[in-house]
């Protein structure tokens, strides 16, 4: 339990130092976290383009509110909540494009896919996140990718725990079918 408390308290000390001006402090915080953000933004927007600039987007607005981190929740839970919003965020702004192909949304994800994920079962499931309603899968992002409990999704998505394992039942059942017909 010690290295958690540590692990906690050098987060802060980091963000503290990044608040008062240090930039070193701010790049390890990057370095640190940007593999989490990217499965989390991955996970949400399915495609490399957007989940690059949803990530990048989830720094800039952690640094534009430094300040406003008090430490009452692990750094990673911190970022995690701002890169679902921003991603969320997205998902909104494509649902306004509705002129906008699914061909042309999912285009930089062909092209760069390989350079992201390495494994065709990745890009299955990728692929089966994007077609769930926007409420299952950031259940599913964070409790199964992410691997956060239900209690701690629970507590990120503001929902009751009941509704996050019912959630978590429901895409499960939807993602079976889906992933059936995308293996064929």
């Amino acid at each position: 339990m010690e290295k958690v408390s540590d692990k906690y308290t050098e987060d802060r000390m980091l963000v503290k130092a990044a608040a008062a001006g240090d930039q070193k402090a701010f790049e390890q915080i990057v370095l640190k976290y940007k593999s989490m953000v990217a499965k989390v933004t991955m996970g949400m927007l399915g495609n490399y383009a957007d989940a690059e600039d949803a990530g990048q987007e989830t720094f800039l607005r952690f640094y534009r509110s430094l300040h406003q981190y008090k430490g009452d929740a692990a750094l990673g839970t911190y970022l995690t909540r701002i890169a679902l919003n921003v991603s969320l965020n997205e998902i909104k702004r494509r649902a306004s494009r509705k002129w906008l192909s699914l061909e042309e949304r999912h285009a930089g994800y062909h092209a760069d896919r390989h350079s992201f994920r390495q494994s065709d079962n990745a890009e299955v499931v990728e692929k089966a996140l994007s077609q769930l309603d926007t409420k299952y899968r950031t259940v599913v992002v964070l409790r199964i990718i992410q691997g956060f409990s239900t209690k701690e999704t629970a507590e990120l998505l503001g929902l009751p725990i009941g509704t996050v394992l019912s959630r978590l039942a429901r895409a499960q059942e939807k993602l079976k079918p889906i992933l059936q017909k995308l293996e064929e």
